[in-house]
């Protein structure tokens, strides 16, 4: 493990420390909002998707958002608020350990929250789409004409962020209690096979997987072997799909081998 990847590891860490101390205050406020922008626009984007029309995408100030669409596929739309805002959370870590690749993923998101705003926003969500574009337009800015690396770290934080409290908002509505007209009650009434708690426990996993996943890949992004490679022929190579155990074999063996020449 170099350096890149514990300071990684170690910044990672302190975010989650961070962002429980804070997290029921109004220091994070801004930032459950955006996570609540993020999970209705995953509905929104599994209706695109799945042919459907959006008429309108809307955060209130209590938390709480709403997504209105007509069409596309009612199993997938449903499930894409929980798993959806994870699946982005998973994406901001991955790509947060690169320039370029820190600065695709926010412009994408500067991107996105510009565009929703076509679609009937409340007085809210404007604020809240308005002030998110131009926090990181300017860090955007900072990062290439400025100073850097300082991007890296936004999106990171974002990345954290909006995993660590997806999986808590999945198991506060859908594991801890059962609320009607919820997503997971929803999901039960459309494939009624499994109970909301079940559909819940189902997410709650994905989201984690999706986490690990992130960090896992943003590894490997650090590793060094990396260093001369693109993002995808990275993933792509021998060293993302070598398994810890088959490294560990192969240094025992090489470690039995110096102890058999060590005593003939």
């Amino acid at each position: 493990m170099n350096e890149a990847q514990i300071a990684f590891l170690v910044l990672y860490a302190a975010y989650i420390v961070i962002i429980f101390i804070f997290h029921n205050t109004i220091v994070c406020y801004p930032f459950r909002l955006l996570t609540t922008f993020l999970h209705e626009l995953s509905h929104a984007i599994a209706c695109w998707i799945t042919c459907g029309d959006v008429h309108k995408i809307r955060v209130f100030d209590n938390e709480g958002g709403v997504t209105q669409y007509v069409g596309g596929c009612r199993l997938l739309v449903i499930p894409a608020g929980y798993v959806g805002s994870a699946m982005w959370g998973s994406l901001f870590v991955m790509l947060s350990g690169g320039r370029k690749t820190a600065t695709g993923v926010a412009g994408t998101l500067v991107g996105m929250l510009l565009w929703s705003l076509c679609y009937s926003p409340n007085k809210t969500m404007v604020y809240l789409n308005l002030f998110y574009a131009i926090f990181t337009s300017v860090f955007i800015y900072l990062e290439w004409w400025v100073f850097s690396p300082i991007l890296n770290y936004v999106v990171l934080f974002y990345g954290v962020f909006v995993g660590i409290h997806a999986i808590f908002d999945t198991y506060q509505d859908t594991l801890r209690r059962t609320v009607l007209h919820s997503d997971a009650y929803a999901c039960y009434e459309q494939c009624n096979c499994c109970l909301p708690k079940c559909i819940g426990m189902q997410w709650a996993i994905i989201n984690i997987v999706l986490q690990l996943f992130g960090v896992w890949v943003a590894l490997v992004q650090m590793t060094d072997e990396c260093n001369n490679k693109d993002w995808m022929e990275c993933l792509s190579g021998d060293l993302a799909w070598d398994s810890p155990w088959e490294m560990n074999v192969d240094q025992v063996y090489e470690w039995s081998n110096q102890a058999k020449d060590m005593f003939n």
